[in-house]
């Protein structure tokens, strides 16, 4: 009797569904074990320091403390699948509806948080660098369908920390999708792991681009719309390919930034970038409560590290000051700028609520560090947050006679 290729796909969904529900499984006990970790080691840099604390009470700390410490390590070891009430509504919601919007935005919240980790200790939840459409993967033969159908003129869409791909439809609006239909652009859109080091995820997008190119033989017009975190991951992947010879960049056209933090993020310095851009996943907020559970994608937003010598030598929750080198913008493609401040004056110190109007537009005192990019090549915006920039009419306009000149 031959199987039903419905079954077939139920018992691979399911399949998939239980293995990232073993993936939160396996997150939630490394997580409680982690936390267990930076508590201990709080207590044992406390208990020193102060002068008040009778000995009975510091033996107190080191015993009793000690052995709570060892009891939660032994506990969670044991029951290992028992989870907390917010991932326990985070494996039911992945169970339940693995491919769901909701479901999606979830994944890319907790990859963008800790995207490192699951990568590095090999957990289901990771997400892989693809091309996307309507949140399918693109196999070679629909990339190449994307260049036929668009006659070699491409827009690459790179979504910001925490989000994916389909997050650029916002609104029900989707600057892709509209560009696409006003302009004749293809549109194909970037998922990938925000936790990761933008130099690590700049090198895999410089060799997925080169694999783009290599499908055909046509001469392809390439232009990058970057929200975000996007726009560093785009100036580490063209840094990238000219040092390794890719021949993607000769066909690098525009390069658009949306709200960029060209050197940094004010409010990653103050470590509260994660709890506002996550405040609508309130599953992740025992995670981004703890200062040190911050993803080296995060970290790499405090100045705007973009490579790899920018970071490698400093430990990355110490403030130690820009370590960055300078990295111009590329002079053969034309580069522009979106900055926005969330309120009615542009001198709204935060900016459009995360970037300030300086970062995002690539200014800096230090002229090695200034990027330059011409005044008709920059807008800024009032009465936008960061996330606004997405659906915003006015800014949408402007790419569009940008992408359009």
């Amino acid at each position: 009797m031959n199987a039903n290729p419905k079954d077939k796909n139920q018992s691979s969904s399911t399949k998939t569904a239980h293995s990232k529900t073993q993936g939160v499984g396996r997150l939630t006990i490394d997580a409680v074990l982690a936390i267990t970790d930076i508590v201990e080691s709080m207590h044992k840099r406390v208990s020193p320091l102060s002068a008040l604390k009778s000995a009975t009470e510091k033996e107190r700390l080191s015993g009793i403390s000690g052995l709570v410490y060892r009891n939660i390590r032994n506990v969670t070891e044991l029951v290992g699948k028992s989870i907390d009430t917010p991932l326990a509504a985070i494996s039911k919601t992945l169970a339940s509806q693995p491919d769901s919007t909701s479901t999606q935005s979830l994944l890319a919240a907790l990859n963008g948080v800790l995207g490192d980790y699951l990568l590095a200790s090999d957990n289901s939840l990771a997400i892989p660098m693809h091309f996307r459409r309507n949140g399918n993967t693109l196999n070679d033969e629909q990339l190449l369908d994307v260049i036929n159908q668009s006659e070699g003129k491409l827009l690459i869409m790179l979504h910001g920390l925490c989000m994916n791909d389909m997050q650029w439809c916002r609104e029900g609006h989707d600057h892709g999708a509209e560009l696409e239909k006003e302009l004749g652009m293809g549109a194909i859109y970037l998922h990938y792991n925000s936790g990761l080091h933008i130099s690590d995820n700049g090198k895999q997008f410089a060799d997925l681009l080169q694999s783009l190119v290599d499908l055909t033989d046509k001469q392809l017009d390439i232009n990058i719309l970057a929200h975000s975190m996007g726009g560093l991951v785009s100036r580490s992947a063209f840094h990238v390919a000219e040092n390794s010879g890719h021949r993607w960049p000769a066909m690098l056209k525009k390069l658009v930034f949306l709200g960029t933090p060209h050197h940094g993020a004010a409010l990653e310095k103050a470590g509260n970038w994660i709890d506002l851009i996550l405040g609508a996943h309130s599953y992740t907020v025992p995670f981004a409560r703890l200062v040190k559970v911050r993803s080296s994608g995060i970290t790499d937003l405090r100045y705007g590290n973009v490579q790899e010598s920018d970071w490698h030598t400093t430990e990355r929750f110490e403030f130690s000051g820009d370590q960055r080198l300078p990295l111009p913008l590329p002079h053969s493609v034309q580069c522009f700028a979106v900055a926005s401040s969330a309120k009615e004056s542009i001198n709204y110190p935060l900016g459009d609520g995360l970037v300030r109007i300086q970062s995002a537009l690539g200014e800096h005192q230090d002229p090695d560090f200034n990027l330059r990019i011409p005044d008709n090549r920059q807008w800024i915006g009032t009465n936008i947050n960061h996330m606004q920039l997405l659906s915003d009419i006015n800014v949408y306009a402007v790419v569009k006679a940008w992408l359009d000149l």
